[in-house]
């Protein structure tokens, strides 16, 4: 059955690369982002969920187009070391990687209750683990575990299912701005990887896009780590 889908953070990295991989499947994506693209696969709304003033506006576009599906993929980082964070980015970060997945998801609730079907997925992150630097996304990202925890318990005789994804260090655009090949951090964050490599995009979008699935409907309250191995360690080889 042909299903329509709504990500937040659709623009680029694993959001457009699972847009890309549902399109393909025959699905309807509808895309939230802060900047256009003519790449995108569907009907892509502009709308910068930094703004506090956005979270109406995408509750009114989630409840009208009728979602069976939502990916809170959407997330703010403002990295800083312990003893220079300030209450006011705690607070940011918080809310960007927060608001916006409850109010896609209580728009999205209604509809998703009377066909008796739905899928929620939420992007946490690896740092969620212990990562320097990240105390604020950290525990924006443990919050959406707890998130999809409590939804999944409250949703689980309803025909909905609530999972979230955890990528380790995944090769987008951002990323590699970031840590350029042959840098530091390139080298710093190879080092956690017993896979020696980053994921790409499509891989995660691969596993999200089973958790949307129909052959995922026995799995819920679930966070799946999908980090070349980062979750479990170094490898000793």
């Amino acid at each position: 059955m042909k299903r329509t889908f709504l990500i937040t953070g659709a623009s680029k990295g694993i959001g457009l690369a699972l847009a890309h991989r549902l399109a393909t499947r025959g699905h309807t994506v509808i895309g939230i982002a802060r900047n256009p693209t003519d790449a995108f696969p569907g009907p892509l709304h502009t709308l910068d969920l930094s703004e506090r003033s956005a979270n109406g506006e995408l509750a009114r576009i989630v409840k009208e187009s009728n979602v069976d599906g939502v990916v809170n993929n959407v997330g703010l980082v403002r990295a800083a070391p312990l003893g220079d964070i300030a209450i006011e980015t705690l607070e940011e970060v918080m809310r960007v990687n927060l608001h916006p997945a409850l109010m896609s998801i209580q728009s999205a609730l209604p509809g998703m209750r009377t066909r008796g079907w739905g899928r929620i997925v939420n992007i946490s992150s690896l740092t969620v683990l212990g990562s320097v630097q990240r105390t604020s996304y950290a525990a924006a990202k443990a919050a959406l575990v707890s998130f999809t925890r409590s939804w999944a318990l409250e949703l689980a005789q309803t025909g909905i299912t609530v999972n979230a994804v955890s990528p380790g260090p995944t090769e987008t655009e951002l990323f590699r701005a970031n840590n350029p090949i042959g840098s530091e951090g390139e080298a710093r964050y190879l080092s956690g990887v017993p896979m020696g490599r980053f994921g790409q995009p499509d891989e995660l979008a691969a596993a999200i896009e089973f958790l949307l699935s129909d052959d995922a409907a026995f799995i819920t309250g679930q966070t799946l780590h999908v980090d070349g191995g980062a979750s479990i360690g170094r490898s000793s080889l």
